[in-house]
């Protein structure tokens, strides 16, 4: 029984970390462009970019005026705020701006993000809703490029690039190095069909597709495009449409993000099964592979490490638990040094991220409100 558990556990793991990956770039390789694309079609739909914000006086008007500069013709781009909550004067700084380009809502209590986005998006008239924050910043170009995928019928959704700081940190810098692989799937799953999720702070969607979400959504990012896709349409990545955010990787930082975006996938696990049905759903086996099995990582660790424990005894299974052994000393130096080599920063941050696996459970299971986020150190 612990041999099996060995092989399997392992096997898992495998597929999840590198199997998965090499097997999503093969088929990506299969479309010979990417879906969606013609660079020959100048698109320019009416174009409106929501922000649901609480509390964010001190940036947003910086932010709208940033979005006001897009490369985008002024009489099709708007910008929406809606102020969830504020106790601050966020939605007089954006009526300080006196453009009629500009609108806020709004709401006098704080419900959470997925109530501002259902809010705003009902009040809006627009082809396509740009969603974003306001602590980051778009390159100049980014909402024309967003707009121009949705020239093709058959795309539904179209996520940006979101580009992040560096990381300074031994840890740090393994999760960078993890972020990258996260943003080379999307890219290849899209090639492919359709990417799992977007990027939160920059992504486009027909508005007339767009259905109100529960009030408890933790991840607006992932529901809303696999409802898209569910419904027969493509989601798409285009990486030339860039945002940034000045919030590094550093673990502080990384772990409140992680413990709201890992409960995030555990509540769609639970929230959604018929995703997993595969006439219900096309891209059951890359949510499977891509969100799931990751969630069941440190399972896997724990069933791989326990059995080749109890199997011992034989030289093959020895020599595995002392890999695995060098491999935790090394993610624990990692932690604990500020060394960045390779040799010490991927474990550290392999085993950061699963950690986070374990923390992001248990606050999804205990959690009152997930989807009231605090608002990150400005």
């Amino acid at each position: 029984m612990a041999a099996y558990v060995f092989w399997i556990t392992l096997a898992l793991l495998v597929f999840t970390y590198a199997g998965y990956p090499l097997l999503i770039a093969m088929l990506a390789r299969l479309r010979l462009r990417p879906a969606g694309w013609n660079s020959s079609v100048a698109f320019q739909p009416r174009v409106k970019v929501l922000i649901v914000a609480h509390n964010e006086a001190s940036r947003i008007a910086a932010r709208v005026e940033n979005l006001l500069a897009s490369d985008y013709p002024p009489e099709k781009l708007s910008v929406l705020v809606v102020s969830d909550g504020s106790t601050d004067d966020t939605a007089d700084r954006v009526r300080a701006l006196e453009n009629p380009r500009v609108r806020v809502i709004t709401l006098p209590e704080r419900n959470g993000k997925p109530a501002g986005l259902n809010a705003g998006v009902a009040a809006d008239d627009s082809e396509i809703v740009v969603f974003t924050d306001a602590r980051q910043t778009f390159a100049p170009g980014t909402v024309a490029i967003l707009a121009s995928r949705f020239a093709d019928p058959q795309v539904g959704a179209v996520s940006g690039e979101l580009e992040i700081a560096a990381a300074q940190s031994s840890t740090g810098t393994g999760v960078d190095a993890y972020w990258k692989i996260e943003r080379f799937l999307r890219a290849r799953e899209a090639e492919w069909d359709s990417c799992i999720g977007c990027t939160g702070a920059c992504y486009a969607i027909r508005r007339e597709l767009f259905t109100p979400l529960p009030a408890d959504t933790i991840l607006d990012d992932v529901v809303v495009p696999m409802r898209i896709a569910i419904s027969g349409y493509r989601v798409l990545h285009e990486p030339a449409a860039r945002a940034f955010d000045p919030q590094t990787l550093e673990p502080a930082a990384e772990a409140r993000r992680k413990r709201r975006t890992l409960a995030g996938n555990f509540q769609i696990l639970f929230r959604h099964p018929s995703w997993l049905i595969p006439w219900r759903n096309r891209l059951w086996w890359q949510l499977a592979a891509h969100k799931y099995l990751r969630l069941a990582g440190p399972v896997l660790l724990a069933g791989a490490l326990a059995s080749s424990a109890v199997l011992a005894a034989h030289p093959f299974y020895r020599a595995a638990l002392l890999l695995q052994a060098a491999f935790y000393l090394l993610a624990g130096a990692g932690m604990a040094t500020p060394l960045r080599t390779p040799i010490l920063s991927l474990p550290a941050g392999f085993v950061f991220l699963n950690l986070a696996v374990v923390r992001a459970f248990w606050h999804y299971l205990t959690a009152e409100a997930p989807a009231r986020w605090q608002t990150p150190p400005k």
